[in-house]
């Protein structure tokens, strides 16, 4: 300032170094397809933000009507011995004419499991066929986006195994490319009706052709899910019985106990003839014809949900998945741990099992670079990404700047001040912040005088991020007695 005028003048001294402002960590963005994408009237055809339900059915609108040729109902018919009907008992398996569009139910599963904000790319309108290309093309369109940290394509397990595959690698290419998100994944089903476990979906997904320093940034869930969510169908008095049994076997024809409903009536069929079959079939219809759905979208509300009450440091599992039955394969400890450990080519799958007395509990914390001691657990390659983001853009200011130890000076404060805070909150492992992690730059020490003349700023990081206690393992022994 130049003085001029006789007066009293009055300067602030800033004595603080700049601080790190930290970026957001559970923002998804989802990629499939919708009922509509209009917003005032217009067309969108960009990711369109979203921050509850409701908003996306006012820009997507809700979910796909399905045929009821896409169930064939089997129903069985329990009679006593005087050939009176006691109950009736449905079960159902979807056929080929299902349309697999998920994406509304994934945004219930992700909200409903502790998501918030996020994105959503429309791919394509209900009626277009479900293939790679779009999504393909959907995924391109979020990497313009700054601000999502994590990829979710439920619908891509519709695809055929080699299309699957391209979906998956394009958004764990993204993720690598970009380092501020995190590709989310599901293990395609080769016949997603089968309730046992086929080790063929398994080895196809681990055909994935990229190298460890790509699948470091994405992790893959088995199996799908058996939600809480009822189909939409278009009739439900229209759905028709294709198979009826008697006592849980096929009638025999001529014997004295028949069933009261015949195979290839419609359940509305039995309103006028069998009021108390039509009934009882109506509530099993409505208890039973649950959407079965890819575990990604949960997962993402999971991720979420974590983030915000424990920290992106914290492992995103042995945590509750809220509004499901159960998963659709009952997964048992051997065959676990085939899955979370791949000799072979580190492809870890995370699993979500049942327990009893517990519930559905996601049992898997692994990238799908399982076999690397640096990046096998999610949290730390999600905590990598948010601090180095985090200072990145932090550190904008320092362009231009002098490259003098005043600015270095300034530079490893603002850093050193937010690792301190982060070791506080439990992120760093270490019995002080010297062993936490530490932050080095200047002359002779990450610079050389040619890196000064060429402009070049070396600043060097390192922190030993807390990684869960994966396997604990007790030891009991015998104990002589002494007195």
């Amino acid at each position: 300032m130049t003085y001029r005028t006789p007066g009293v003048y009055v300067e602030e001294i800033s004595v603080f170094p700049p601080s790190v402002a930290e970026v957001e960590t559970a923002i998804p963005a989802f990629i499939g397809f919708t009922e509509f994408a209009k917003k005032d009237g217009a067309d969108v055809t960009e990711p369109l933000e979203v921050t509850s339900l409701k908003e996306y059915e006012q820009f997507f609108g809700g979910p796909n009507k399905e045929p009821v040729t896409s169930f064939e109902l089997s129903v069985n018919e329990k009679q006593d011995s005087g050939g009176t009907a006691t109950g009736f008992e449905l079960s159902y398996k979807t056929t080929a004419t299902i349309s697999h569009y998920r994406l509304y139910y994934a945004m219930q599963m992700f909200f409903a499991n502790g998501g918030g904000k996020c994105y959503v790319m429309s791919a394509g309108l209900y009626g277009t066929a479900i293939d790679e290309p779009k999504l393909s093309a959907g995924i391109a369109k979020i990497k313009l986006l700054d601000e999502p940290t994590m990829l979710v394509i439920p619908e891509a397990v519709s695809l055929d195994k080699a299309s699957h595959r391209v979906v998956c690698e394009n958004a764990i290419a993204q993720a690598h490319d970009l380092k501020d998100r995190f590709a989310v994944l599901d293990v395609r089903l080769n016949d997603p009706s089968k309730k046992d476990y086929n080790s063929a979906d398994i080895t196809d997904f681990r055909e994935l052709s990229k190298e460890n320093e790509y699948l470091r940034y994405a992790a893959a869930y088995y199996p799908y899910l058996r939600t809480t969510f009822n189909y939409s169908i278009d009739k439900t008095d229209d759905l028709v019985i294709t198979t009826v049994l008697l006592n849980g076997s096929a009638p025999v024809a001529g014997a004295p106990n028949q069933p009261h409903i015949a195979a290839g009536a419609t359940i509305g069929s039995l309103k006028a003839t069998n009021n108390v079959a039509y009934n009882a079939l109506l509530a099993e219809v409505n208890a039973k014809l649950k959407v079965m759905l890819p575990p990604s979208s949960a997962m993402a509300g999971i991720y979420a949900r974590v983030d915000t009450n424990r920290g992106v440091w914290k492992a995103p599992a042995n945590v509750g998945v809220s509004n499901v039955i159960g998963p659709s394969v009952i997964i048992d400890n051997e065959r676990q741990g085939e899955l979370n450990i791949d000799t072979t080519g580190g492809k870890s799958v995370n699993v979500i099992r049942s327990f009893s007395g517990r519930g559905t509990i996601v049992w898997g914390a692994r990238t799908l670079d399982g076999n690397s001691n640096e990046w096998r657990y999610i949290n730390v390659r999600r905590f990598f990404n948010m601090v180095e983001e985090s200072v990145q853009k932090s550190t904008v200011w320092a362009v231009f700047e002098p490259n003098t130890k005043n600015t270095w000076v300034m530079v490893k404060s603002m850093i050193e001040n937010y690792l301190i805070t982060k070791w506080q909150e439990g992120a760093l492992a270490g019995a002080k912040p010297d062993d936490a992690f530490f932050v080095k730059v200047g002359l002779g020490v990450t610079m050389t005088a040619d890196d000064i003349l060429n402009g070049i700023m070396n600043v060097e990081i390192g922190m030993a991020v807390a990684r869960p206690a994966e396997f604990i393992i007790l030891k009991f022994s015998h104990k002589m007695q002494v007195s």
